[in-house]
């Protein structure tokens, strides 16, 4: 699936065996379809427990910060004190082919919301594009990051599936419009838990003596995602589930659904590094 999605999502031009190309696209939107039910499935009782009240709504949402599954798992604290170069480097690998591109999911998950929201998620796109500058464009930055380690996110044979998996849950949820209102709330829960974890990151890099110019994309990340989380919840939820309050349910479901695909990939990273067992958040 995730050599499907880098295809479909990728510019290219008309070929001459369209329905054979039709015909694959369909049967991987039905595979797509039944791994994304799965992963609903799994958080279904819980995302349930979200009110249809705004505000109500907008505290349940931003305790996921505190509760939501993966967080504070123990991998970045051993990340920030104890991690060696290659622990580190291989972290970032995963970390790298795990990245959607958060702008051309936004870009996806705003065609026909509502004003407000479509608003503030141009004004999120805006700020993934380094407002027009190519040398503050946040997926560069990134890129920048495995430059200076010499890791290789693309390398399929290196990566874990669950890294591939968190992947394809938020392109999924993105590119499929039955899902739209879940991409609000798994891209929600990005902003909301990435400075914590981005932290951490950061005192691994400090610690290891690396390049400062490695380590600002996570250090940009822990800052501007802090105001980003606010405007996403007041721009973007509050008013959605005001107008609708039937999609809350939907939201909370795909939030959940993105910390999910996330606490899996740390359970695996601590595997790989050897580390205790660490039962997952409900």
């Amino acid at each position: 699936m995730t050599e499907f999605n880098r295809g479909r999502l990728s510019p290219a031009t008309p070929g001459d065996n369209v329905p054979a190309e039709l015909q694959r696209a369909h049967d991987m939107a039905l595979l797509e379809h039944d791994f994304l039910e799965h992963e609903r499935r799994l958080i279904t009782v819980r995302a349930a427990q979200a009110p249809h009240e705004p505000a109500a709504f907008a505290a349940w949402f931003d305790a996921l910060k505190e509760s939501g599954p993966g967080q504070f798992d123990p991998l970045f604290e051993f990340l920030a004190e104890r991690a060696t170069l290659a622990q580190l480097r291989w972290f970032i690998q995963q970390e790298v082919a795990g990245e959607a591109g958060f702008d051309d999911l936004v870009a996806l998950t705003q065609v026909r919301m509502p004003e407000r929201a479509k608003l503030e998620l141009a004004r999120n796109y805006w700020d993934e594009m380094g407002r027009g500058k190519s040398g503050a464009m946040h997926g560069p930055m990134l890129a920048t990051v495995a430059r200076i380690l010499e890791v290789d996110g693309s390398d399929g044979e290196g990566i874990v599936p669950e890294s591939q998996a968190l992947c394809n849950v938020l392109v999924g949820l993105s590119y499929n419009r039955r899902y739209a209102f879940h991409a609000l709330g798994a891209l929600g829960a990005i902003e909301l838990t990435a400075p914590t974890r981005a932290v951490k990151v950061v005192q691994a890099f400090d610690r290891l003596g690396i390049d400062r110019a490695a380590s600002h994309y996570f250090r940009l990340h822990a800052v501007v995602d802090l105001a980003h989380a606010q405007t996403w919840r007041d721009e973007v939820l509050i008013p959605v589930v005001t107008e609708r309050p039937e999609v809350a349910r939907f939201i909370a479901e795909g939030a959940l659904m993105r910390l999910q695909a996330g606490a899996r990939t740390y359970e695996r990273y601590r595997r790989e590094f050897g580390l205790a067992d660490h039962a997952l958040q409900a």
